[in-house]
């Protein structure tokens, strides 16, 4: 018997995540600089056959009833023919559900992949395993455990670095920095995820930077931009998605009520609706580009169609499908999509993305024209 499963049923259910790049990415802290051509593969996925026709509301079904267990859930799943259904083990899912509260376990390193295939760190976190090992940024880690990571997928970097996702274990990094070359063993811990960032900037502007909606994003940004009076730029680019609670969170601190979305589950028809009281007089800006995905779609279109801000950058992923996980008896757990979601003008982003309305050409600075707009929408010069 494979014992009778239960649909997880509370509001970090719906995600709008491509779930697997934030257990595997932002579980060991290390996505937040690294840039893929706008999509990042999951760690774990199986790929579908071509005319399979299993659909997910009777993968659900199968589950629910306890007609399936989880050797036959994850080949369910792999034969759906829907790219964002995933598969985890219990383990794998709980180092999901940790990156969702806002923690990791891993020692606080981001890297990037170079042209080359070199693996080089991009930022330490401060206070964690990798900082008091005195590694830094503009490292190079050359192995993990003895295995050379050169050329290898940043996913999988990653996915060495986290390990067991058991805090206390150790993994032993090869790194070089310039001519030195050298070994850290380092000791994984439960470390805070570092999703948002703000920086006060020249002429009043607050720039907020959100990787990930992560537990407690929205209280983050609206303390940070309460007292902005000049402007608003607000980073959504690399962001893969998360908690929709949040992201509903964060367009609250810039409309005063009313739809940011409306999305179906199993054909029910729901809506989300922003909390009233936001300030909407500070100039906005939004950046994107190709690795905007789900919740941070959702969010900068429905802050475009509102008419609150002015969207720059390059055409966002195209994700916009709503996933729910069900659990299986073992702890593993089948993450199914079960509808999708619309903007409030009515769109859909799926399969199309946002189209920002000032396009930054490749090789541009967004960044620098993101300002020069501002400056534009009222702030000084």
């Amino acid at each position: 018997m494979s014992g009778r499963p239960r649909r997880i049923r509370r509001g970090a259910a719906l995600t709008l995540v491509f779930g697997a790049v934030l257990a595997t990415g932002a579980a060991t802290g290390s996505w937040g600089d690294v840039a893929q051509g706008g999509q990042r593969k999951p760690a774990r996925s199986t790929p579908f056959a071509a005319g399979s026709v299993a659909d997910t509301d009777e993968i659900a079904a199968a589950i629910d009833d306890g007609k399936v267990g989880s050797k036959a859930a994850e080949a369910l799943v792999s034969r759906s023919g829907d790219r964002w259904s995933a598969f985890y083990t219990a383990q794998e899912y709980e180092g999901f559900q940790q990156s969702l509260d806002g923690r990791y376990v891993g020692v606080g390193l981001w890297v990037r992949r170079e042209e080359n295939g070199r693996i080089d760190v991009a930022r330490v976190q401060k206070d964690s395993p990798a900082a008091r090992g005195g590694i830094r940024a503009g490292d190079r880690l050359v192995a993990i455990d003895g295995v050379d990571v050169t050329g290898r997928p940043v996913t999988e970097v990653v996915s060495r670095l986290r390990g067991s996702n058991a805090a206390g274990t150790a993994v032993r990094l090869g790194l070089r920095r310039g001519d030195q070359a050298w070994e850290a063993t380092l000791r994984r811990a439960l470390l805070p995820a570092e999703t948002v960032i703000v920086q006060h900037l020249a002429h009043g502007i607050t720039y907020v930077k959100i990787d990930a909606f992560t537990k407690g994003v929205g209280t983050h940004v609206r303390e940070a931009v309460k007292d902005a009076t000049d402007g608003v730029l607000l980073d959504l680019r690399g962001n893969s998605g998360g908690l929709v609670a949040e992201a509903v969170s964060v367009a609250s601190a810039f409309l005063d009520g009313g739809l940011v979305a409306t999305y179906d589950v199993h054909g029910t028809q729901r809506a989300l609706y922003a909390d009233d009281g936001g300030d909407t007089e500070t100039p906005l800006v939004v950046l994107v580009d190709g690795g905007t995905m789900s919740a941070a779609e959702l969010l900068s279109g429905a802050l475009q169609d509102r008419g609150r801000a002015v969207v720059i950058g390059s055409p966002t992923f195209g994700k916009g499908s709503v996933q729910m996980p069900s659990r299986l008896a073992d702890g593993s757990v089948a993450e199914l999509t079960v509808g999708h979601y619309k903007l409030p003008a009515g769109r859909s982003v799926d399969g199309v993305g946002v189209e920002p309305d000032v396009l930054v050409a490749a090789g541009k600075d967004a960044e620098a024209e993101a300002r020069e707009v501002l400056s534009g929408l009222g702030t000084p010069p």
